[in-house]
């Protein structure tokens, strides 16, 4: 049991620590779903190769005698009076698709693929925008967590403090009883925040594909984000266009119906069966050979049906591809908003020296507490505004941070 124990310790102290660049190449290595996402590339070719194939040709044997025949003893035609009683028939035929199915299907096929790498692309964008959320709120959660035990550090100190000076009949009972109070508040909002953390750390390690006993610290980022004034929506939209997966995906999936319809209407043609037959005794001649040609007439079913749910399928995805890059475009100017807006926020928190002045007034106000100089009131009241604000301006930095990544995600390209 104590060697369990022990190899359990040593295997719960593995820490992954790693940068954002860091994550995103183990990601493209190790993610389990791209990995999976990659095989229907590979089944797309897989398809094209099968469609460049031709018929394979058919050979039958029939009309077999399963007695002796008194003709055919009479008349010895193999060597060696081999098979000189048998009867029977061969016919070697091989069927020929007409109109370019062969051609047609191959084209198919190819835009297939086409759409299943783009496809791929689309899966690892989303999550690549996934991973880089989830990485700025764990490097955020770990920042505000760190702030959390800084606060919690100082009032454990006031409360050794207070305790015993409440033993000594120097302060009130109920003094105590507040900083202890506030100390259970921190505690509790640091559970909060580990439990947030847990939670982030599992999706990381599914997408980064993680054991589950491993530890993850990422480091901080430095990001460096642009003027949103250097940026013009109608650059952004267009660049969308080329290089946005689902707006190549739309166009392809009308391209793939029109390709499916130019191959329906190929299927009215009748594929022709060519053929080689003998027959040995069968027939007037002792051995005889020839040749044959076999087709449908296409005299009740000339494919109408198919040829019609492709013209309504084109017309389906041309509707489809309007709705899907209206909405694309609607998500950009979205998301173009909202880092103007978490720009400007941020831009009027960092150009004032009001976060230096909350860490210099945080040991400012606990000194003064214990000299008496301010109330606890005060100090609780204090306490509980520095910890909103320094919550606020990570938000901020993580809201602008996460803000550019979904607007470079969202075009699928790097803004410079």
């Amino acid at each position: 049991m104590a060697l369990m124990l022990c190899k359990h310790n040593i295997i719960a102290q593995d820490t992954l620590r790693i940068t954002l660049e860091q994550a995103e190449k183990r990601f493209l290595e190790k993610n389990l779903q791209l990995l999976e996402e990659r095989y229907n590339i590979d089944a797309a070719d897989a398809a094209i190769l099968q469609a460049k194939l031709l018929n394979n040709p058919t050979l039958g044997v029939g009309d077999i005698n399963l007695w002796h025949a008194n003709a055919a003893e009479e008349l010895a035609v193999f060597p060696n009076s081999f098979g000189n009683r048998a009867v029977f028939s061969l016919e070697l035929e091989q069927m020929i698709r007409t109109a370019g199915k062969r051609r047609k299907m191959v084209n198919l096929e190819k835009v297939s693929k086409e759409i299943a790498i783009q496809e791929f692309e689309s899966l690892v964008l989303s999550l690549k925008t996934e991973l880089r959320t989830l990485l700025y709120e764990t490097v955020y959660l770990q920042s505000y967590l760190e702030i959390i035990r800084v606060q919690q550090e100082s009032v454990n100190r006031l409360v050794v403090v207070y305790s015993n000076q409440t033993a000594l009949g120097n302060v009130a009972k109920s003094e105590l009883v507040r900083l202890q109070s506030s100390l259970i508040e921190l505690e509790t909002e640091a559970n909060e925040i580990q439990t947030e953390l847990h939670h982030r750390h599992k999706e990381l390690k599914i997408l980064l594909y993680v054991a589950p006993q491993t530890e993850i610290t990422i480091s901080p980022p430095v990001i460096t984000t642009k003027n949103p004034d250097a940026i013009l929506l109608a650059d952004l939209l267009e660049t969308a266009k080329h290089s946005r997966p689902e707006f190549l995906l739309s166009d392809l999936n009308v391209q793939y119906n029109e390709n499916l319809l130019v191959y329906e209407k190929s299927l009215r043609s009748p594929d022709v069966g060519l053929s080689l037959n003998y027959d040995r005794y069968g027939g007037v001649w002792k051995n005889f050979a020839g040749v044959g040609i076999r087709f449908d007439i296409p005299a009740f079913d000339r494919n109408q049906g198919n040829i019609k749910m492709a013209k309504l399928r084109i017309e389906q995805s041309n509707y489809s591809a309007e709705y899907q890059k209206n909405a694309i475009q609607q998500e950009i100017a979205e998301i173009y908003n909202n880092y103007q807006m978490h720009y400007r926020f941020h831009e009027k928190i960092s150009n004032n020296d009001f976060s230096e002045d909350l860490e210099n007034m945080l040991e400012a106000y606990s000194r003064n507490l214990l000299n008496r100089n301010i109330s606890m009131f005060e100090y609780i009241d204090f306490i509980d505004a520095y910890r909103t604000t320094k919550r606020a301006i990570l938000a901020a930095k993580k809201n602008l941070d996460t803000s550019f990544a979904e607007l470079q995600f969202s075009i699928n390209n790097v803004i410079n």
